[in-house]
């Protein structure tokens, strides 16, 4: 196991890497900006290295400064988190050349799954289905047409280099094509510098599922099930559940399998969330990967028992799958997260400032993950994330049941935050009922406009 580990990330998933790794005894080491001087990530890592200003590009997605504390401190690997450096290939490999291990998977494999068009192909030759679409990246709006012609309108065009919605356009008539390609490859190459796109067959109002993977540095992986991720706005997910009410088992166990033969045929390594979308018939579509822990695995963790945190560790560390998971994988209940965000619950417009009091939720069943407190302060250079809430239940309905006592029981003061729209969701029959796909909150928040 490693002797000293370096947590490249801050926040409540900086925290729980840290407690990880208490757990396994590794000594821990965090690297914080100026403005993050008083996280709890800081007070609780045995050593903690200040790398910069408050701005995450001068600080924490700062490369050199990241490897020279992690010199600095003599680690034997760095953890990244989520978000951040966590899916930078170049990353990955400079830790490599510095004989630091990177706790994620190989450079090699990070890029190929990065890259959208790429990924597609790999799922696609593994048998793993995929959405019509472009064969390669589209370099003119006339190419695109021609594309469209052939998938079948409606469309959508995919930043290649993308991610949080960023450098997708949907397309329904051939006329807007042109424009909307521009626009795409515009806000692709400002916000990635990188503006190539592809093209795939757009699914109205489809389900969000993924399946959380584990594979070990000795060729075995394992699926831990799946997730449903389908309540988002603007293609950021809110709330997340497992299992999910759509996958039947024959399903579950289909794809579970396939996805471990196509993982180990590209050598993936470590954790992994392979993103589908479900249409009507409820047949599943790969979209992409992430290559590394999501904000959602406290759904996973409820329902299985396993500590993916933990398992990214030991698997760095060289372990074997079947020495680090139970002889039998199973889901036991059902698990629900809350993503509570420093937002106005109307307006979503961000809210920095110094929380004046903090209280959370316990009892059976419930979790929170959070690094904020009373006094403590939200900054505005970051994530709005303030604090997952996790509740586990014998069936939906308790976990339900669980949810709603626990949010009415959250308190944070000084701040807005989105507790009041959760709870809103959670009054919603349609939620309630299962009914629900990614065009969701567009339709929640148009009735609760109307209703004003």
């Amino acid at each position: 196991m490693f002797r000293k580990v370096l947590v490249a990330n801050r926040g409540e998933i900086a925290l729980r890497v840290l407690n990880a790794c208490r757990e396994l005894g590794i000594r821990t080491v965090a690297v914080y900006s100026e403005v993050d001087r008083d996280a709890l990530h800081v007070r609780f890592a045995d050593e903690a290295i200040c790398i910069g200003p408050p701005r995450a590009a001068d600080s924490y997605l700062n490369v050199p400064a990241v490897i020279s504390a992690a010199e600095i401190a003599d680690v034997d690997a760095i953890h990244p988190g989520y978000g951040l450096l966590s899916e930078n290939a170049n990353f990955a490999e400079v830790c490599r050349a510095s004989n630091i291990k990177f706790i994620g998977p190989p450079p090699e494999v990070t890029r190929l799954m990065g890259e959208k068009e790429k990924a597609r192909q790999a799922m696609k030759k593994a048998k793993v289905p995929i959405l019509p679409g472009s064969e390669g990246i589209l370099t003119t709006a006339e190419e695109a047409e021609a594309c469209a012609k052939g998938v079948g309108y409606p469309v959508i065009l995919k930043a290649k280099a993308g991610g949080g919605g960023r450098g997708m356009r949907i397309v329904r008539e051939p006329g807007e094509l042109p424009n909307l390609f521009h626009a795409a490859f515009t806000e692709a190459a400002n916000a990635f510098g990188n503006g190539e796109l592809y093209m795939e067959k757009f699914i109205e109002n489809p389900r969000h599922i993924e399946f959380q993977m584990l594979a070990d540095e000795h060729g075995n992986v394992v699926s831990l099930f799946e997730r449903e991720c389908s309540i988002q706005r603007r293609h950021q997910k809110l709330l997340e559940e497992a299992p999910s009410l759509q996958v039947t088992p024959k399903l579950r166990e289909e794809l579970g399998r396939t996805l471990c033969r196509c993982l180990g045929e590209i050598g993936y390594q470590n954790a992994g969330t392979v993103e589908f979308l479900m249409d009507a018939n409820h047949q599943l579509y790969f979209i992409e990967m992430n290559t590394r822990i999501q904000v959602e695995h406290p759904v996973t963790e409820a329902v299985t028992g396993v500590d993916l945190v933990k398992a990214q560790l030991r698997i760095a560390a060289g372990e074997r799958l079947d020495a680090i998971l139970p002889p039998k994988l199973e889901m036991r209940g059902h698990a629900i997260e809350c993503r509570i965000n420093a937002e106005h619950p109307q307006r979503f417009t961000p809210s920095a400032g110094k929380i004046t009091a903090f209280n959370v939720p316990g009892g059976n069943g419930v979790r929170v993950d959070t690094a904020q407190y009373a006094e403590g302060v939200i900054p505005p250079y970051y994530d709005s994330l303030i604090a997952k809430l996790i509740t586990h239940g014998v069936d939906r309905a308790e976990a339900i049941a669980k949810m709603e006592r626990a949010l009415s029981q959250f308190i944070v003061q000084g701040v807005d935050t989105s507790i009041p729209l959760h709870e809103e969701i959670f009054r919603d029959a349609g939620f309630r009922a299962g009914e629900f796909d990614t065009g969701f909150m567009e339709r929640f928040l148009a009735a609760r406009a109307e209703a004003e």
